[in-house]
């Protein structure tokens, strides 16, 4: 398998196919549609041309369900769609860094493969011939893994993650592994083995951490839904400062086998997408028990495609308006005042409540050391500053405060359900500030900020230690042009809900139709 990355993409080879004159006028009078009025049969809704500003045939700008539907529809082959990924991840990727590895020569054999299997009518479900990508910690056989760090950088895993088996089983086509906040352990990917990551929107500023690269990739249309992890906020704080969604799921419902880990007690993993409706395909493959992973749940997974069609007009809000809508950005405060207000005439009602107080438990310090300690020990040189400055905080945890944290999160766990008897989702900002600037984010603190939490991230990593469902969707963006996101939450394995009432909003707005400058 021939590799390209960040620094030099080797050139894609246009490898003909055969298809039927029926496909090829099909995928004709596709191209000639503009995207501004793609074909309601087929698509389902229209998106005005001022608000995907691409060319008319420039398949990058579909969503991924919509570009589900065209597979169905024989409108577009996987090749097409995989080909379309490539050249635009070979014109943006010098600038915005997203990518640390491109597969392209694999992504294309994978495509061609899918392509046939849906020429016999037997296409494997919504993801077959569906392009995406994944954060670099998930292990792929014969790719290499690197984690954003020196540590890992010819480190190549010789079995897929649990995730990364399930996508291939359902005939996802993998574009490479996107770059990241070095071994997840902050909330900018500036600070990478492979340089910084850029916000799509304006590029002097970060895309969020510490899947950075899943963010900027979807943003920028360089593929149709990523994967990334959450053990802080690194799923949604991303989505939020790239306008895109990302989904936090339920600790343990989508496995984390095979995932290079920050903290096993916290990690979760996830998708980034831009649509709901996409974060709903992505993930459903990737949810369920594994029997090899001691922190899988064995829960029953419903349809969340189905999920969506739920009524929400009965639903009750809670507004935990103590620290999460403390110390606002005034343009994030604005946006989500009126995002409260659609929410309130979609559902029943809304309510002031009150979680569960704690302070920043040691477990993610100690989690982490824990794993690095045999590398740490002998090329502690080899890590980025702040990774190596948190690590050596991590080493200084006694075993006493370790077991007291674990059995605090526990607790914690357990106490924060009680707040759904009264209410049914949580709303929140997803981040309190607006993206910092590359050349801040990347300056050297010294020190782990206060309280162990980066300040973006306290809106969101309370939501890890409960271990709920989480999603950011777009409400709006700042004066500046830097998008804004919101936070929806609810109780355990309440996916469902999340996801219907994130949708609802969508469909309310038109925040998630825009697309970055690029």
């Amino acid at each position: 398998m021939r590799r390209m990355n960040s620094t030099g993409s080797a050139p894609l080879r246009q490898d003909p196919s055969r298809r039927s004159c029926q496909a090829k006028a099909g995928r004709r009078d596709f191209l000639k549609v503009t995207a501004g009025a793609y074909t309601a049969a087929v698509l389902g809704t229209q998106v005005q041309a001022a608000q995907v500003p691409r060319r008319p045939d420039d398949l990058t700008a579909l969503s991924l369900k919509d570009a589900s539907d065209l597979l169905d529809a024989r409108k577009v082959s996987p090749v097409e769609l995989t080909r379309a990924c490539l050249a635009r991840i070979e014109r943006l990727n010098p600038t915005l860094n997203a990518f640390i590895t491109v597969t392209g020569e694999q992504a294309l054999a994978d495509a061609k493969a899918a392509e046939t299997l849906i020429a016999s009518g037997k296409r494997r479900g919504r993801l077959d011939g569906i392009p995406i990508a994944l954060k670099d910690l998930f292990d792929t056989a014969g790719v290499r893994t690197t984690a954003g760090s020196a540590i890992f950088a010819d480190r190549v895993p010789e079995r897929d993650a649990e995730v990364v088996r399930r996508l291939r089983a359902a005939g996802a086509v993998m574009l490479g592994k996107l770059n990241m906040h070095e071994f997840a352990y902050g909330d900018n990917s500036a600070q990478s083995h492979y340089g910084p990551v850029h916000n799509p929107w304006q590029r002097e500023h970060i895309a969020g951490g510490s899947s950075g690269g899943s963010g900027a990739a979807v943003a920028a249309g360089l593929c149709y839904g990523a994967l990334g992890s959450d053990t802080g906020g690194s799923i949604r704080q991303p989505a939020a400062y790239c306008g895109i969604v990302g989904l936090k799921p339920t600790y343990g419902l989508v496995s984390t086998r095979g995932v290079v880990p920050l903290s096993w007690s916290l990690d979760h993993v996830g998708p980034l997408c831009r649509t709901v409706a996409d974060a709903a395909l992505l993930l459903q493959p990737i949810a369920g028990y594994d029997p090899l992973d001691t922190n899988s749940l064995a829960a029953t997974v419903p349809d969340y495609t189905n999920a969506l069609r739920q009524k929400v007009s009965t639903l009750r809000i809670g507004i935990p308006r103590a620290v999460f809508y403390e110390t606002l950005d005034p343009e994030i405060e604005q946006a989500v005042k009126e995002a409260l207000q659609i929410l309130g005439r979609l559902t029943a009602s809304t309510r002031d409540v009150e979680l569960p107080a704690y302070q920043t438990l040691p477990v993610v310090g100690a989690e982490a050391y824990a794993f690095h300690a045999p590398y740490f020990t002998k090329t502690p040189d080899l890590y980025q500053p702040m990774t190596r400055r948190r690590l050596e905080a991590g080493a200084k945890v006694s075993a006493v405060a370790y077991i007291e944290g674990r059995r605090e999160l526990d607790r914690l766990r357990r106490e924060v359900m009680t707040v759904f008897s009264a209410v049914d989702l949580l709303v929140t900002p997803t981040t309190p500030i607006l993206p910092a600037t590359i050349q801040d984010a990347a300056a050297d603190p010294g020190t782990p900020p206060a309280g162990g939490v980066a300040p973006s991230l306290r809106n969101t990593q309370p939501f890890d230690i409960y271990g709920l469902p989480s999603i950011s969707v777009p409400c709006g963006f700042s004066r500046s042009g830097l998008p804004i996101g919101l936070e929806i939450s609810g109780p355990r394995l309440g996916e469902p809900l999340v996801l219907a009432l994130a949708q609802a909003y969508e469909r309310k707005t038109e925040w998630h139709r825009r697309t970055p400058p690029v």
